[in-house]
């Protein structure tokens, strides 16, 4: 019995919107889909998000394909998208199993099997061990005892739900195959990034490490990817670098890792073979402030940096040594920024408000900071989320900043606060705050770096039908009413 697999990206909702004029592979399926290929497993990709198909249309093509599995890949802002489209997927084929993996699902197997029938199976963990084995398991017939033998497998049985054994991470990266773009259309992606002085450019993502060293009390990637960070060698991220620009035609790579420079000889090394090999292409990463040194930094300028993206989180020495539990100084992002203006990089700098315990003198010492970079660098700002199995999630629950019996399976529970237009389908974490003065760090930030305009998000809110409650009624006319008291400050020449 041979075994057909299908990978799909979902709709995606939030993130849609948010990229809608380009997007990037997702690359984890693309690993996923390598693995089965070297198997001699048939297996073929569907990008929904970007080929804009309706689950309607996600459904026909199952129909049409006849796979054996199924999988979905799930991230937390698209978890509804894709909970949906694995419902209608397994009652329109019942003999397909269907799969979920990805981020969101490492710590929310049982809650997702607990509450969506038609779901057979949850990923939990890194899924190219998995996805093979459990592909020769049906190939073999399916039987319990072989399903049983695949660690970082939970499942259904007899109405039971089944946990295995956790799975290990992948202790060498090497042993991956390359992920497997050959499978996708890559002209679908539209995948562009503007460069000052070169105009808009075709871009490509590569990541180059799993994992992330730091323990940021809100962030999940410890929690997904491990803190004992994984890297692929420095001539193995060379080498896909050039199948993109050889096979692609990319000139700017988006180094998709989580801190680029968390081993700075290992980064040395990539910088050296890219200057060596006279790599024609600018590139975007994320960073660490406390760990990057000025002629490592000057390094990645000769070797393409254009843009650099990191974390400040707040501007308040409490809240960052104490509660985001961060190292990194002011002074060590004020560094960075001075460097870029130096160079003429773009700096990125990312604030959070809402931290626990954060009160609104200290929100506006970020906020005031923020703005007087207006200049200097391009930020970026989000409300606190809260993702599963974090520290922040697990003290939110603690607290009853979340019912103990919420599910991330609810389309709308109105007990929680999300702010879907702007923030995507995640929820809010608020202590100190009010969501009055939320809403005005929210609209005073806009005013000073965003490029979007927040009234136009609004008006989605009574589009997409979010005012179905007073809750949320209030919590949408204390925003209309934060932006009324900011305008009529800004007219009359105040702050």
């Amino acid at each position: 019995m041979s075994i057909k697999v299908i990978l799909c990206v979902p709709p995606q909702g939030y993130f849609a919107e948010r990229w809608k004029e380009n997007s990037m592979p997702a690359l984890g399926i693309l690993y996923m889909a390598g693995c089965l290929e070297r198997e001699g497993i048939e297996v073929s990709i569907l990008p929904s998000h970007v080929m804009r198909l309706e689950i309607s249309d996600i459904v026909l093509h199952v129909e049409d394909h006849s796979p054996d599995i199924f999988g979905f890949t799930v991230t937390t802002e698209n978890r509804l998208e894709s909970f949906e489209a694995a419902r209608q997927v397994k009652r329109a084929r019942p003999q397909t199993m269907v799969v979920l993996g990805g981020p969101h699902c490492f710590t929310t197997a049982q809650d997702t099997l607990s509450h969506i029938p038609e779901i057979d199976a949850v990923v939990s963990g890194e899924g190219e061990e998995t996805i093979v084995e459990l592909a020769k398991a049906l190939e073999a017939g399916g039987l319990d005892k072989d399903l049983a033998k695949v660690k970082g497998l939970i499942y259904r049985k007899n109405g039971r739900i089944i946990s295995n054994p956790p799975r290990a991470k992948i202790p060498d990266l090497n042993s991956l195959p390359d992920p497997a773009r050959h499978l996708e259309d890559m002209s679908l992606y539209n995948f562009n990034i503007e460069v000052p002085g070169k105009g808009l450019l075709p871009a490509g993502n590569v990541m180059t490490s799993r994992g992330c060293p730091f323990d940021c009390n809100f962030c999940a990637t410890p929690g997904n990817w491990g803190r004992n960070v994984r890297g692929f060698s420095p001539e193995r991220v060379i080498n896909e670098i050039e199948v993109l620009i050889d096979q692609y035609g990319t000139k700017v790579i988006w180094f998709f890792d989580d801190t680029l420079n968390y081993n700075p000889k290992r980064l040395d090394k990539i910088l050296d073979l890219m200057i060596e090999r006279k790599l024609d292409v600018n590139w975007f990463c994320e960073i660490r402030v406390d760990i990057m040194e000025r002629r490592l930094f000057d390094k990645m300028v000769d070797a393409g940096l254009f843009h650099i993206g990191f974390g400040i989180e707040s501007a308040n020495e409490r809240i960052c040594r104490d509660i985001i539990h961060k190292k990194a100084s002011l002074q060590h992002a004020e560094n960075v920024i001075d460097w870029c203006q130096d160079a003429n990089i773009i700096a990125n700098p990312f604030f959070i408000f809402s931290h626990p315990t954060e009160t609104w003198s200290e929100a506006l010492e970020t906020l005031e900071y923020a703005e007087s970079l207006k200049e200097r660098a391009l930020c970026g700002m989000a409300i606190m989320h809260l993702y599963p199995a974090t520290e922040l999630w697990n003290k939110a629950i603690e607290d009853g900043n979340i019912p103990s019996d919420f599910t991330w399976t609810s389309e709308d529970d109105q007990r929680i606060l999300e702010l879907p237009e702007a923030q995507g389908r995640v929820p809010l974490y608020l202590d100190k705050l009010s969501w009055f003065q939320i809403s005005t760090i929210i609209f005073r930030f806009a005013q000073s770096a965003l490029k979007v305009s927040l009234w136009s998000k609004l008006k989605k809110v009574f589009i997409h039908g979010r005012i179905n409650s007073f809750r949320r009624f209030k919590q949408y006319f204390t925003m209309g009413m934060a932006l009324l008291v900011l305008k009529a400050r800004k007219f009359f020449g105040g702050v």
